[in-house]
């Protein structure tokens, strides 16, 4: 019996085809070749609908497949890439594609069978090719008006269903989506696969390949290759790879990067390198077998074909090249939430508190409502822009108002975010209360989002037809803690409702757990009802049942609930949500939709005060709203004696030494006296760059302090960043003055710096930056979201002496160990310097230094660059440093192996003695 594609796809690289429409041009066919006599009717040209040759040169296309399988082909494709209704109207042939899928299943089977005929222990596979079509589903068509598209989900997956099921109905081997350009597009036809195969009742594998357009690795519609990995997680793949944009060698970074993050196949079929200046391609096939090579012996495809360019001779030259070699072996699934909007965000445990901005829902905004109803737009998306710069990770919409048409406006507006970078690369959280509101939202987002919510309030069967839909349209779900016996108010009734909802998404829907968003409602205290008072301690305690009994779930809720009692009064009001997030964050809330500019921390809030919200949160006393209310009063209306007062408190900070005050500035991120406090300091320091590396630093190393006890959150240390970056641009004129007076010419050395790729934070490499130039290093920065391979070849066009790497998010650790392997194989032996938020001298000896034969130092903050620098610009010094690192990193590795080994001991132990009873 036959082997199947997925039978044979870990026992050897598979091959398949090169470009059909290469092969095609190698035929010189006429206009009436294309047409035959049965297309003379129709008008236009019909030149150049290679498509349609199934129908009128069917002996072309089968030649064309025979030549392939004789090369060595595993797997053809079908003539359909374009045979949709949509990309056939164009020459108005739309009517016919029934018929010209089945024609090209037909011919591409009877070929792939004969030849498995004849050689049995070779079977050969016919794929359906499904294209992208000629319009996007995420752009719009008029520059004039971003909110307009040429095309809807709905009707992108009424064509490739009506294309699929031809195809699966005539009997291909798998379904190819290729050429991805617009990832929700691509999530349209993943949608209709889905559909096809349900009414077809045939199962067949489901590959995706993927364009990039640019060297930064982005599709044409913007998402970087992990963003588009989880808008893509939902579905059965089978495989996924890259083709067409560039040649073998310069489509291989990004096919690391995928094969390094995708837990399925990977496939690659590149362009016979790049094209001349007449749009051909030079480059030969033994040429391109040299670089395709590389990805075989790397182990980094399944399969392996050509795109344009490529004829029956390069893919000739594959056989050689795969015989004996191991085929990739897929990467395991994320045991963490992925969501995305033009970038992933993973929400691992380590994140702390991810933040939902909540500014743009007409129900909890006025503004915002004003906006949409006055169809002011540009200001509305200014209002999601803002809430991103301050640090939102999630913005949440909603347009659920009396007066509005929610599901137009919702759509409306996510067509608009679609077209602004700065707000798209975040995902977006779809809130409604009508269903019709969140399908709509949900066919506009090529990204993964958040719908919020669904519930148990009108039952099981609605709830799981809801939680099915969802999951087909591949996002998150916010579940609320409400049954048909109504909304849960008790501990006890709100993990009653969870665990019923986590039984029925998991077992019955086939949900990922971690993509499951519980918020077991977040109700108002101090409302003087008394059976209110444990509400903010049964939704901690909550938290905490959810993290120990539901594996995978996350936890979120609407933080502005807990005070409306206090509306009003802003201070108190943050005060609270500041200790009830300080408290439920320690027992695993994962997210919460929060303002993101909210300016209380948790350690600013005086002991008294402290002390009587933490008495109403934690309901230690029941007098504990009455005299938090008393105290908000007190607050409110005093005059005469304001010691308490949040505003005399805030001008309190003014009366400290300059030190402390630009100190304060930076951690509570007030830039409005930057420029007053910064012409004091001036004078007490000999160079302006000694206020950087002195009070400024001290600043933002309380900030990562705070940020590591839970008591600071991400949107706030974005705040304090943008405050110290203000610093810095106000200081640098002076710095610059300063260095043009020492008349300082001589180059200390060449430090080459970078924020490594997924990661958009900048701040501390500037500081950097401005340190090292006054130290006298030239500084090629390289920006943001730099790739590995760029940071190579730069570092060896420039010949650096040091590379600084920088980062703040947690998905920065694992890139910079790439960068340190890639700077392995270049061979290369460049100092690395190491820093950001998240980086550790722990990290930086247990995963980076071992893959490098170079000193990597862990830099705690930019003070400590130029000292670092001038010890490796001496040879000799240089040595000694790299020993006092080599010993401390394998300090740090022993002591680490040897905790590890105690709490191995220890947890036997505790087995052992729980065995004896």
């Amino acid at each position: 019996m036959k082997k199947t594609i997925p039978q044979l796809i870990s026992e050897r690289i598979l091959i398949l085809d090169g470009a059909m429409g290469t092969m095609i041009q190698q035929y010189n066919l006429t206009e009436e070749d294309f047409r035959g006599e049965r297309f003379t009717h129709i008008p236009g040209q019909m030149k150049g609908n290679n498509d349609l040759l199934c129908l009128t040169r069917p002996d072309v296309i089968q030649d064309i497949h025979r030549k392939y399988l004789e090369a060595g082909a595993d797997i053809i494709e079908t003539n359909t890439f374009s045979s949709t209704t949509i990309s056939m109207a164009d020459y108005h042939v739309q009517d016919y594609i029934r018929e010209i899928n089945q024609a090209a299943v037909n011919l591409a089977r009877e070929v792939a069978d004969e030849y498995t005929r004849r050689n049995p222990d070779k079977p050969r596979f016919v794929a359906g090719s499904i294209g992208p079509t000629n319009k996007t589903a995420s752009m719009s068509p008029d520059v004039n008006n971003p909110a307009l598209r040429s095309i809807t989900y709905d009707e992108l997956v009424t064509a490739y269903q009506e294309q699929m099921e031809v195809l699966l109905t005539a009997g291909v081997d798998a379904i190819l989506i290729e050429t991805i350009f617009d990832t929700l597009n691509a999530k349209a036809a993943i949608f209709a696969a889905q559909q096809a195969m349900d009414v077809t009742g045939i199962e067949v594998p489901l590959m995706l390949s993927v364009t990039v357009s640019d060297t930064g690795g982005r599709t044409l519609s913007g998402q970087t290759l992990d963003a588009f990995l989880a808008s893509v997680q939902h579905a059965n793949v089978f495989s996924v790879g890259l083709n067409c944009s560039f040649g073998a060698r310069q489509l291989k970074p990004f096919l690391e990067q995928l094969a390094a993050r995708a837990p399925y196949y990977i496939s690659a079929y590149p362009n016979a390198g790049l094209p001349n200046s007449l749009a051909q391609y030079d480059q030969t096939p033994a040429e391109m077998a040299v670089q395709v090579k590389e990805y075989v012996d790397e182990g980094l495809i399944n399969i392996i074909g050509g795109c344009c360019g490529t004829t029956n001779e390069y893919i000739a030259e594959y056989s050689a090249l795969i015989q004996g070699a191991k085929p990739h072996i897929p990467v395991a699934k994320p045991a963490c939430l992925w969501l995305s909007g033009l970038e992933l965000l993973e929400v691992k445990p380590e994140m702390n508190f991810m933040n939902i901005g909540e500014r743009c829902n007409v129900a909890g905004s006025r503004k915002f409502l004003r906006l949409i109803q006055e169809k002011k737009y540009d200001e509305a998306l200014s209002i999601a822009r803002k809430q991103v710069e301050d640090g939102a990770l999630v913005i949440d919409i909603n347009m659920d108002d009396g007066l509005l048409d929610a599901k137009e406006e919702m759509t409306t507006f996510l067509n608009l975010i679609a077209s602004e970078p700065e707000i798209a690369r975040v995902p977006v959280m779809i809130d409604s209360s009508k269903w019709e509101v969140l399908l709509a939202g949900l066919k506009c987002v090529q990204g993964k989002p958040i719908i919020n919510s669904i519930s148990l309030k009108e039952g099981e069967e609605k709830f799981l037809s809801y939680a099915r839909t969802i999951n087909r349209y591949g996002a998150a779900v916010v579940v609320m803690a409400f049954d048909e016996k109504g909304q849960a108010d008790t501990f006890g009734r709100k993990i009653e409702i969870c665990e019923r909802a986590y039984r029925l998404l998991v077992g019955e829907v086939g949900f990922d757990p971690h993509n499951i968003i519980f918020d077991p409602n977040v109700l108002a205290i101090a409302t003087g009802i008394e059976e209110h008072n444990n509400y903010a301690v049964d939704f901690i305690h909550t938290v905490r049942w959810i993290k120990q009994h539901l594996p995978g779930a996350h936890i979120s809720g609407g933080i502005s609930n807990l005070s409306f009692s206090f509306r009003g009064n802003n201070y108190i009001r943050e005060a609270m949500h500041a200790v009830f997030l300080y408290h439920a964050i320690k027992q695993g809330l994962d997210m919460g939709i929060v303002n993101p500019a909210t300016s209380v921390l948790y350690t600013d809030i005086p002991e008294d005060v402290l002390e009587k919200i933490e008495d109403v949160v934690l309901n230690r006393r029941p007098d504990a709203a009455e005299r938090l209310i008393e105290l908000a009063e007190t607050l409110k209306n005093t005059t005469a004696n304001q010691t308490q007062s949040p505003a005399v408190v805030q001008d309190a900070w003014r009366q400290g030494s300059v030190v402390e005050r630009l100190q304060y500035a930076l951690i509570k991120g007030i830039g409005d006296f930057l420029e007053e406090d910064l012409s004091e300091a001036l004078p007490l320091y000999d160079k302006a760059v000694e206020i950087i590396e002195g009070p400024l630093m001290g600043g933002m190393n309380k900030v990562g302090e705070l940020f590591g006890d839970g008591k600071m959150f991400l949107p706030q240390v974005v705040k304090t960043a943008r405050t110290m970056k203000k610093a810095v641009s106000i200081l640098q004129p002076i710095i610059e003055s300063e260095k043009a007076a020492s008349h300082c010419t001589q180059v200390a050395g060449k430090v080459l710096l970078a924020t490594v790729k997924g990661d958009v934070h900048d701040i501390g490499k500037n500081i950097v930056s401005v340190v090292m130039a006054c130290n006298g290093y030239e500084i090629i920065d390289l920006g943001v979201m730099v790739p590995a391979e760029t940071i190579v070849q730069q570092a060896i066009e420039y010949k650096v002496d040091m590379i600084g790497l920088s980062g703040l998010i947690t998905p920065s650790l694992e890139e910079m160990v790439h960068v340190a392997v890639e700077l392995q194989k270049a061979g290369l032996h460049i100092p690395l310097l190491v820093g950001g938020a998240t980086t550790s001298k722990l990290h930086t000896a247990l995963k980076i230094a071992p893959v490098y034969n170079a000193p990597v130092v862990h830099l705690k903050d930019a003070s400590q660059n130029a000292g670092v620098a001038a010890r490796l610009m001496n040879p000799e010094l240089k040595n000694e440093l790299a020993e006092e690192l080599n010993k401390e990193y394998q300090q740090l590795r022993e002591e680490k192996e040897t905790t590890e080994k105690n709490i191995v001991s220890l947890e036997e132990a505790q087995k052992n003695k729980l065995n004896l009873f």
